[in-house]
């Protein structure tokens, strides 16, 4: 059978031309109107009130109401955030994180003097796995810290399961997820408490800061004393806690960012379909699963790269990618428990997390953002396509001097 048109060039690594000569970013934040948010940015100026004021506090309602969670506490970082849950919660002793997941999870736990232990994630959606959370608990578990890995769900509901016969604190870190929603219910309101990333690369931006949502009051008013230093007016510090206070600026950014949030939501979503349908019928690729009736964000778009049935690995892929000007990365590589600052956990990780390395030896993710045209989509499927038909099974790109 005669092959497309589109086979008949050279992918760029064996000398044809560039598919993005100008080049694909992997990322491109979407940002509000400057004119929506100039004049609020200005009256915070002339206010004085740079922190603890009115925006924070609207960006706290706003957030609750869409989330449908008693309480939204704004913080800085979504990384301050998961120290505070924890921190607030007077653990102590071991907690269950996943290592396939942005070292940020595991850093929130060793800050605060407790011990991460790595479970197995699941191999369908690439999330925390609950059995694998079950064999790993042992006499010094405190808690589970879960991710919404890529904004695809968890399974919330059984992690919560879990966490009741092990009798264990809850928490996710939710950085990615924004917007997802698990059985038709929005991610944010599972566990003790869920936290949010409002970095650049997230759907809802406040260029930096997070959200940690709850519905446990004590909880959330514990960790607004602990943004604020432990010191909940007075002087006399409660807790240890940290100067983790989100500024009015950051606050009217999000605030902004909100307003049409379910449409870039919906245009991920979109463009993961068509990802997901054009490259579904290359061998060797594959992808992460969405369970039927949650939404993700799509904060990235992965791939997992089978070599036997691609004829290339994922990091020579990526090279080949980037000679045609296509910007990817390789998340989550290395896993947490492979990094050199974990390297003090080797002798309690003795037990080997197959999946999560099988998974790591494999993925690649590729370019997406809310405001990515389909013909940006088609290039890279395209340039994916000739890649696999003119170097698979060789043994390496080749690269031009």
């Amino acid at each position: 059978m005669a092959k497309s048109a589109r086979f008949l060039d050279l992918p760029a690594a064996l000398g044809g031309p560039k598919a993005f000569p100008e080049g694909l970013p992997f990322v491109r934040p979407t940002v509000p109107d400057p004119d929506s948010v100039l004049g609020d940015i200005r009256a915070i100026l002339l206010s004085g009130m740079l922190t603890n004021g009115s925006y924070v506090r609207a960006l706290e309602e706003r957030t609750s109401e869409y989330l449908g969670v008693r309480n939204c506490v704004a913080v800085s970082s979504c990384t301050a955030g998961l120290m505070l849950v924890l921190r607030t919660t007077d653990l102590s002793g071991d907690v269950i994180v996943p290592s396939f997941t942005f070292a940020a999870t595991a850093h929130a736990v060793a800050w605060n003097g407790l011990r991460p232990v790595f479970a197995d994630i699941d191999p369908e959606t690439l999330t925390l796995s609950p059995d694998a959370v079950e064999t790993k608990a042992g006499v010094r578990t405190s808690a589970i810290l879960a991710t919404h890995t890529f904004g695809t769900p968890c399974d919330p509901q059984r992690m919560e399961e879990a966490a009741r016969r092990i009798g264990v604190r809850l928490f996710f870190d939710a950085a990615h997820a924004f917007g997802s929603t698990h059985a038709d219910r929005a991610i944010g309101g599972f566990g003790d408490a869920e936290v949010f990333s409002l970095s650049p690369t997230k759907v809802l931006v406040a260029a930096e800061g997070g959200i940690i949502a709850t519905n446990d009051d004590t909880l959330a008013e514990r960790c607004r004393i602990g943004r604020d230093y432990g010191n909940p007016g007075d002087y006399d510090c409660r807790l240890i806690g940290l100067n983790a206070r989100m500024s009015e600026i950051h606050a009217a950014i999000a605030l902004a960012s909100l307003s049409g949030l379910d449409e870039r939501l919906d245009r991920r979503n979109d463009l993961a379909a068509r990802y997901i349908d054009a490259l579904g019928s290359i061998p060797g690729v594959s992808f992460p699963r969405v369970r039927d009736g949650d939404r993700s964000t799509f904060k990235d778009f992965t791939i997992l790269v089978e070599e036997d049935g691609f004829g290339l690995d994922a990091t020579a892929l990526a090279e080949a990618l980037a000679a045609e000007g296509i910007d990817t990365r390789r998340y989550y590589v290395p896993p947490v428990h492979s990094m050199s600052a974990y390297r003090y956990l080797a002798p309690a990780t003795s037990e080997s997390l197959p999946i999560t390395e099988h998974v790591a030896s494999r993925v690649l993710t590729l370019p997406l953002w809310s405001s990515m045209i389909e013909e940006q989509v088609d290039r890279v499927v395209e340039a994916v396509e000739r890649i696999q038909h003119h170097l698979g099974g060789r043994p390496r790109v080749v690269r031009l001097p």
